[in-house]
């Protein structure tokens, strides 16, 4: 099984905490040249210096705030008209906070569509065009379980979610004649700070204290554990590499099972 990524090229979104730092490392373990993508530069410099380089890569960084989708168009523009021409796109991007969908503002829901979305589509534009040329992409956007069951409280969240997923799968049969797939991961409940924003809102509310809360977590969940990003990591990782050529079009949750639909 081939699940080399050396002489490849991957942008990855997000990438200095969590689940998106936790890709770009394994895709560089794997052989990819990695160009980080994320607002806090000092952040950026640190990571991309952690990177391996084994199969002698050559790493990058770009500094962009996905509120801005123009200065993200730009950014993208000059790092193309460079030279360079990446074959693997990871698409992650941070979630809102949560809040009944009834009590939300427009504007939030504007917003988070803006930041997931017209970011994704603006980077998938900027970037198909070279992966037609190599015959060769991996689309993979990290999203949510929530695109097959609806988590309570995150209203907009879900919305996007959902939203984004949709974008995806029609991409999927549009660009699957060029050798390119469009796959999205959907992690549940995974060691981030994300989920620890979570876990104390939720504890503040109720009065339960935060690892009351995560033991309640663990009780839905079929494996009885949180996930680690690493484990998005992997599946984020096989997606990208020429064994999962034929796997075009699916949203793959990676939750220890709780999510209850098929």
């Amino acid at each position: 099984m081939n699940i080399s990524l050396k002489g490849k090229q991957a942008v990855v979104c997000g990438s200095t905490q969590g689940i998106g730092r936790a890709i770009a490392l394994e895709l560089a373990h794997l052989g990819a040249s990695v160009v980080l993508i994320a607002r806090n530069e000092q952040s950026l410099m640190v990571l991309v210096n952690s990177l391996s380089m084994s199969d002698d890569q050559s790493h990058a960084y770009l500094v962009a705030d996905f509120s801005n989708p123009s200065e993200l168009r730009a950014k993208v523009k000059a790092f193309l008209e460079a030279g360079n021409q990446p074959e693997i796109l990871i698409n992650n991007t941070g979630g809102p906070a949560g809040g009944q969908i009834i009590e939300e503002e427009y504007q939030k829901f504007s917003d988070t569509l803006s930041a997931h979305l017209e970011c994704n589509h603006l980077l998938v534009q900027a970037l198909v065009p070279g992966m037609k040329r190599k015959k060769y992409g991996r689309i993979i956007n990290i999203i949510s379980t929530s695109v097959k069951q609806p988590i309570p409280g995150l209203g907009v969240s879900n919305t996007v979610r959902g939203a984004v997923a949709s974008w995806a799968k029609t991409m999927s049969f549009e660009l699957a004649q060029f050798g390119i797939t469009v796959n999205n991961v959907l992690p549940g409940f995974t060691n981030t700070g994300r989920l620890d924003y979570v876990i104390d809102s939720i504890s503040q509310k109720t009065g339960k204290t935060k690892e009351e809360v995560k033991a309640g977590f663990e009780s839905e969940i079929p494996a009885r554990r949180i996930g680690e990003p690493e484990e998005i990591a992997s599946l984020s990782a096989f997606l990208a590499s020429p064994a999962a050529s034929y796997i075009n079009g699916t949203s793959i949750p990676v939750d220890g099972g709780k999510t209850s639909a098929i």
